[in-house]
This record gives C-alpha cells, sequence and structure tokens, in this order.
C-alpha cells in the first residue's frame, strides 16, 4: 500500500487556483441592461471565484463587495445588530441554522420565482425538507458537506462501503474510526430512526429510549472501534499511517486524501447519511435586493460556476450537470452517484435542545464504558 505525506497546503493551493479559469455564463454574456449600483455579500472564502465576480460586474455594472466570514454565530450576531437597517444584502446560511435567523426576522423568504435558474440546482438540495420553513424557501442552496464512509480502496471493496455495518464488522476490528457524536445520528437512522430527533418533540420518552438503543449498539461494538476521533487532521494521518482502512468521516477531509493521491474512496451507505447545505440567502431589508436576486440568478446560471465553486472551496456542489467539468480526481473527491445522493438526509435544528439534551451525556456513557 502506497504511504503518502498529506499536504494541506499544497491541496488548497491548488484548488483555489483552478477557481481562475472560468468562463463567461451565457446568462451575464446575453445580459439585457445594465442595473448598475452594488451588492453586498457575506460568505465564506472562496464561495464567490473571483472570474465570476469580475466577469459580472463588468456584464451588470453591479459593484460585488465581499466581507468574509469564519463563523455563523458571528454573522447571526452581527446582522442582529444591525437590524432593522443592515449593510448586508446576501449572508451565506447553513440550512440547519435557517430556524435560528428565520425567527430572529433577519432573512427575508426568497422568492424563486425571480430566480430563473433554480431549475439547475439538484432538487436533493433545493426540494428536500430541510430548505422549506413556515410553507417558504429561505436560501439557494450553492454547497454540501456530508458524513460518508471513506475506505481505502486497496483494502476495502466498493460494495461493502454500501452499508454502515461493514463499518462495525469483525472483519475490521481494530482497523475504523468515527466521530461518536456524530455516529449516534447515523446509528438511529441505521435503526429507522428520525437521527434529528424532529419526530420525537412531542415525545420526549420514546426520544430518551432511541438514544438508549444507540449508546447500548455503540458500547456493544466498542471492542471493535480503533478509535474514537475528534478532528480531520486525526483521521487523515490514521489512513496515511495505515492505522485504519475505513471510518466514519466528513467529506472534507476524505476528499483532500483523494486529491492528493492517497487510494480512498467515499460512499453514502444505503442505509442513508446526514449532511448540510449552505445558502446564498437575502437579508430581510436588504438595501440592494435586486441586485441581490440578480447575482443569485446569476451564480447559478451555468455548472462551470457550480464546478469553479467546488474547486475553489473543496465542497460539494449542488448543481445539475457539475461532474463534465471536473476532473476524474475531483469527480472522485466531490460528487456522488444519483443513487447515493438519494440516501441523503439533512441536519435540521428544531429539535437540537432535545437531541443534545440526550446524546451529549450518552456520548459520555459511551467513552466511559
Amino acid at each position: 500500500m502506497t504511504k503518502l505525506i498529506y499536504n494541506r497546503r499544497r491541496f488548497l493551493g491548488t484548488a483555489a487556483a483552478t477557481g481562475a479559469v472560468l468562463a463567461s455564463p451565457a446568462y451575464l454574456r446575453h445580459a439585457s441592461a445594465q442595473s448598475g449600483g452594488e451588492v453586498n455579500i457575506w460568505t465564506y472564502n472562496n464561495f464567490v471565484p473571483d472570474s465570476f465576480k469580475s466577469q459580472f460586474e463588468a456584464d451588470t455594472g453591479i459593484k460585488v463587495n465581499v466581507r468574509l466570514v469564519d463563523d455563523q454565530g458571528k454573522q447571526f450576531n452581527l446582522l442582529a445588530a444591525e437590524q432593522p437597517n443592515p449593510t448586508v444584502d446576501i449572508m451565506t446560511v447553513a440550512g440547519h441554522r435557517f430556524l435560528q435567523f428565520i425567527e430572529g426576522g433577519l432573512l427575508a423568504p426568497l422568492d424563486t420565482g425571480r430566480l430563473t435558474n433554480w431549475g439547475n440546482i439538484n432538487p436533493v438540495y433545493s426540494e428536500s425538507d430541510w430548505s422549506t420553513i413556515n410553507g417558504e424557501k429561505w436560501g439557494a442552496p450553492i454547497l454540501a458537506g456530508m458524513e460518508v464512509l471513506a475506505y481505502n480502496t486497496e483494502v476495502v471493496g466498493a460494495e461493502e462501503a454500501l452499508s454502515w455495518n461493514t463499518l462495525f464488522s469483525d472483519k475490521y476490528k481494530g482497523k475504523n474510526a468515527y466521530i461518536i457524536q456524530d455516529m449516534m445520528s447515523i446509528v438511529m437512522l441505521m435503526k429507522g430512526y428520525d437521527g434529528n430527533m424532529v419526530e420525537y418533540l412531542n415525545d420526549p420518552e420514546k426520544a430518551a429510549a432511541i438514544v438508549e438503543e444507540a449508546k447500548n449498539f455503540l458500547i456493544e461494538k466498542k471492542p471493535l472501534v480503533r478509535k474514537y476521533y475528534d478532528g480531520g487532521a486525526e483521521f487523515q494521518q490514521m489512513m496515511v499511517n495505515q492505522d485504519i482502512v475505513l471510518g466514519h468521516a466528513w467529506n472534507g477531509p476524505a476528499a483532500a486524501l483523494i486529491n492528493d493521491g492517497f487510494p480512498l474512496a467515499m460512499a453514502i451507505p444505503n442505509e442513508g447519511s446526514y449532511g448540510f447545505v449552505y445558502t446564498y440567502n437575502i437579508a430581510n431589508n436588504a438595501p440592494n435586493a435586486d441586485n441581490a436576486y440578480t447575482f443569485i440568478d446569476a451564480i447559478l446560471s451555468s455548472p462551470e460556476i457550480g464546478a469553479a465553486m467546488t474547486k475553489a472551496s473543496g465542497f460539494i456542489s449542488t448543481y445539475k450537470d457539475v461532474a463534465p467539468h471536473l476532473s476524474e480526481i475531483e469527480q472522485k473527491s466531490t460528487s456522488f452517484p444519483e443513487e447515493q445522493l438519494a440516501n441523503m438526509k439533512f441536519f435540521r435544528a428544531e429539535a437540537n435542545e432535545l437531541k443534545y439534551g440526550l446524546v451529549d451525556p450518552a456520548v459520555e456513557a459511551i467513552k466511559a464504558a
């Protein structure tokens, strides 16, 4: 098996550089009018490809002002402090944080009728249960992250990786690892329950019984696990050192290893998994709402743009037909077959107080067992 020294700096530099080659989409090339003005965006690094920004400004006359954010909580607090007269037009909110922003009166419902390119988003992301609250859409999905079963392709077969049960099998005893808190949600899903616990908001006794069942399962399987880990770098190092050959992981750290040439692949197992989606959202009382819609519609206009965002950020594109615009290794690290995407569930926040009030003590009990 190939040994490899993981170099995240090289990966990030390569990924960022790919964002520089982006053709002007037809939506912009054939824009009928220059609207002018500006649009103010709070977003994460590399979520607006530089080449798209330049072309959008040239073709519409709208100046794009990007303020980088690195934390959803900070963004919430800043926006709340600015209301009712925010300086921002577009924000980048994760879907499982929608409720907090909506209840705070910080987001405007998204009028998808004003987005001619809404149909370019894969409905797995745009029409899932997390995306509609109070009968309204609140954001345009752009990039996604998810929990996967990552495996060394020189040891574990692709068919084996289609079930979470492989992670807990005697065959790979001592060669596996997972983030224990995240695995609680997945184990609940494996057993046919709602890992978000939204279904049990009015039945806390059932919620407690489900968490107890998941806890006992993981205690039973504890002799098989190599390590409960906490961060992506630790997962990467265990893989590179051949300490493990498969494990539960977030797709980002796994994708970085794939892009560095390590013999790794990812699967969304048949029992399902959880993920989250970053979205572009329009602020309530946005000062430049029309320009915000023009920007969002433009960035949704072509799979080439989605591919550029994926290359630059390392997250999975939510756009349809992105794969042909990615290299073979980029496809391997940032895309999944439609049948696997259909297994995805998305984190929701409505029952977080109930869920983590039960899960956190269960996690400590598993560690102590």
